[in-house]
């Protein structure tokens, strides 16, 4: 049987239970389980045009759907149980298996497994089963990364409480909040009391920072990061209950935003949807974690892997199981000395393939680990943490935990080709090319291909758009097939 142990009523994490119903990327690399996502989207809004709602995305959408359309997917899967509002308390290693406490309302349960996939937000699992992390930035030093800071720090991304607003035509100014401080958003927009913005070159309208995030019906994502709701703590390595408290801080800064526009912006129609989160405060169940710990896993994946992947000492192009084209995004500037990191806002990169080994901890058998918690630097976790590239992780994931069961072998001796045919019989890309869409009979192919390094992609950054391109319809020169000679030493 196969179990997923979620703490929240809703399945779908940051997608749903934190509100970023707003995809960040991979509109044109819709594959696997995110493609599946996305289709379902579109069916249920009537076309994938429907979907653009908001400037900021290409897919938006009101995260109860989101929720509706993961539990139809999971009800498809007649072998999987899904325990909802369920916390881990404890996991250790028992022979060959992994035995694991959880609690549901007042009762506890134990279970018994082979394989564990760690998907939390914190990596709270990998903890518990002992793997070897980092948190914060690493120095450049360590990761070679030359625009990675001189020493490494602790300090995390900003998260932030995420706001789905609903235009209820009519007053619904909520009472001015405690600790309320106009000038903490004086400059999220142009208006009159903008005086010193922090980052000036970044300065929009009402209406801009409004509709953002547009959904459908009526309704606004409000997760807005200039001088907006983002905020600034370290929860990761805090108890469940220190959380909590630290987190109420959190929620009354979304709160203070909210009057702000209100108050200050005249957006008095504007109040939080009544008919989104079942929660007393209709805000979302859990707040958007950019950041987790990260697992010192068999390989390390950093900028230098996705700028330049062919230089590399590590061939990791050829193990990857997913994709991702956004820029290197990092949410700073509620740290208190922000100006002191690096300028992280958009850092252009080409397109990217992810290889299977960040997912594998080392010295650990019997565990995967997924979402954000995976063995990235610091700056790479500024573009793999994003809502498509964790949605393919989890198919990896996933994937990775049904061989070793299935072929009855750690998780490390799984051969990676047989992980990526499962991805590719799943519809999912392995690198990001652009040439040939998965519909197309030429997809596993040219995949392949890519995956031995025979042709190897060239990468762009055009705007804003972050690409790869295979070439697949150009008449390729003989010069051109170096890779040939890794795989075929008397080929030429």
């Amino acid at each position: 049987m196969l179990l997923i142990v979620e703490e929240t009523p809703w399945l779908g994490g940051m997608l749903t239970s934190a509100g970023v119903s707003a995809i960040d990327g991979n509109c044109k690399l819709p594959g696997g389980l995110w493609g599946e996502f996305r289709q379902a989207l579109s069916y249920y809004y009537g076309g994938i045009d429907s979907l653009k709602t908001g400037w900021v995305s290409n897919v938006l959408f009101e995260p109860s759907v989101g929720n509706k359309i993961l539990i139809e997917m999971v009800n498809k899967e007649h072998s999987l149980r899904v325990w909802k509002e369920t916390t881990v308390e404890n996991v250790k290693k028992v022979g060959k298996y992994w035995l694991t406490t959880v609690k549901t309302g007042n009762v506890k349960k134990k279970i018994k497994a082979k394989v564990l996939i760690d998907a939390t937000e914190l990596g709270d699992i990998a903890k518990l089963c002992g793997v070897k992390y980092d948190i914060g930035m690493e120095s450049r030093i360590d990761t070679k990364e030359s625009i990675a800071p001189q020493k490494k720090n602790n300090i995390v991304q900003d998260i932030t409480y995420v706001a789905i607003l609903k235009d209820y035509g009519k007053d619904v100014t909520i009472p001015r909040p405690e600790r309320y401080d106009s000038t903490q958003f004086a400059c999220a927009c142009i208006s009159q009391v903008c005086i010193k913005p922090k980052e000036p070159n970044r300065l929009w309208s009402k209406e801009m920072m409004l509709t953002y995030g547009k959904l459908q019906n009526n309704k606004y994502m409000i997760n807005w990061p200039i001088e907006g709701n983002d905020y600034y703590i370290n929860l990761v390595e805090m108890t469940p209950s220190e959380r909590v408290e630290a987190l109420k801080y959190a929620k009354s800064y979304t709160m203070c935003f909210l009057y702000f526009m209100q108050k200050e912006l005249g957006m008095k129609t504007l109040g939080l949807a009544d008919d989104e989160y079942p929660t007393s405060d209709k805000l979302p169940f859990i707040p958007y974690h950019r950041e987790s710990r990260r697992i010192h896993g068999e390989v390390r994946f950093t900028l230098n892997d996705i700028t330049k992947p062919y230089s590399q000492p590590e061939k990791l192009y050829r193990t990857c199981i997913a994709v991702g084209d956004y820029p290197v995004d990092h949410h700073h500037t509620r740290y208190h000395g922000y100006d002191e990191l690096p300028n992280l806002y958009f850092y252009p990169i080409p397109s990217f393939g992810l290889p299977l080994g960040t997912l594998i901890p080392k010295e650990i058998d019997g565990l995967v680990v997924a979402e954000k918690s995976i063995s990235v630097s610091n700056l790479a976790n500024g573009t793999t943490r994003l809502q498509p590239v964790v949605l393919q992780i989890g198919q990896a994931a996933g994937a990775l935990a049904a061989l070793s069961v299935k072929e009855q072998k750690n998780i490390r001796e799984v051969a990676v080709r047989k992980v990526q045919n499962a991805i590719l019989d799943a519809g999912g890309f392995l690198l990001p090319y652009l040439d040939v869409e998965v519909g197309s009979p030429l997809f596993k192919t040219y995949q392949r291909i890519g995956s031995t390094g025979i042709l190897k992609g060239i990468g762009k950054h055009v705007d804003w758009s972050n690409q790869t391109w295979l070439r697949a319809d150009t008449l390729l020169l003989t010069s051109e097939l170096d890779g040939l000679k890794d795989v075929y030493p008397s080929a030429l």
